[in-house]
């Protein structure tokens, strides 16, 4: 099993399309700039990489060009997560066999009601039991309805081959309940940027942000200043983005993140269909936004 420091920021990053078809150069150019910047790693196949939309032969095309165009110092972390478990565990041994560094698996979904504590149990522990890298589970109710309790993943953080979590739900207390629940060892990565102050101040190692994609720089700031005790100036910046994240992720979703993307010199392209993409009135909206962040000028 490789090992692999979590301690830092992750940008999930996006796919790009080009004419509805998956541009892998634009992808490689956007991993090189971000191989630039001070993020630990990257993260392939998440929400923001909409990775519903993807064939299997894209996921896995996907996975092998971010892994190619990735700096030896960063690690890949790749979304494997499918409905069945025997599928997940396929995935997961061909993302791995590309060379990503850990699985990030998704709550199986859509027999919702179904999912119990113990059907999750069992799901994660038989994934990470044949998985040739170490997992982390990813918790994101607001899109697959299904929350992770404080039981199941002080449970699963035990097993030797779960490492962490991303935990999207923004809800600082669950943060600190999991935080004071799993076993020492375990990582706990928060997935939006809005709570990343609280989070980071809390004990969470790091986080996977929409946010990283566009400004890295300035999320992996807020850690550095929280790091060295500069929480007063970590506040600031934290707060200056708060209407930048809210603009990329909830108002407008990933149109509005890859709107963004093509505004500060990265690809960004439209999402796949059947999502839009950003209309000019919401163009507008997140270019200003951008500005009043200092993110553009």
């Amino acid at each position: 099993m490789s090992s692999i420091d979590l301690n830092g920021i992750f940008p999930p990053v996006t796919t790009p399309f080009v004419d509805d078809q998956v541009a892998y150069d634009k992808l490689a150019a956007n991993v090189e700039k971000y191989g630039r910047t001070g993020l630990k790693g990257i993260v392939v196949l998440g929400s923001n990489g909409e990775y519903v939309s993807l064939s299997e032969a894209e996921k896995r095309k996907v996975v092998e060009t971010v892994v190619q165009a990735t700096p030896d110092h960063m690690s890949v972390i790749a979304g494997t997560g499918c409905e069945s478990t025997r599928e997940t565990i396929r995935l997961t041994a061909d993302c791995a066999a590309a060379g990503a560094h850990a699985a990030l698996v998704v709550t199986p979904h859509y027999f919702g009601g179904k999912m119990s504590d113990a059907a999750l149990i069992k799901h994660f522990t038989t994934v990470a039991d044949n998985s040739p890298i170490p997992v982390l589970l990813y918790n994101v109710p607001q899109f697959t309805h299904v929350n992770l309790t404080v039981n199941v993943v002080a449970e699963l953080s035990g097993h030797p081959n779960i490492i962490g979590i991303k935990d999207s739900t923004g809800n600082v207390m669950q943060l600190g309940e999991f935080l004071g629940r799993v076993d020492a060892g375990f990582s706990i990565l928060v997935g939006t940027a809005s709570a990343l102050y609280g989070a980071l101040t809390l004990g969470c190692v790091g986080g996977v942000l929409a946010l990283a994609n566009v400004t890295p720089d300035t999320c992996v700031q807020i850690q550095t200043l929280i790091q060295q005790g500069d929480f007063k100036a970590a506040q600031q910046i934290q707060l200056k983005m708060i209407p930048v994240n809210k603009a990329v992720t909830a108002v407008y979703g990933i149109a509005g993140l890859k709107s963004a993307l093509d505004m500060l010199g990265y690809f960004g392209g439209e999402p796949r269909a059947p999502l839009l993409p950003s209309t000019d009135e919401a163009k507008t909206a997140i270019e200003n936004i951008l500005k009043q962040a200092g993110l553009l000028e």
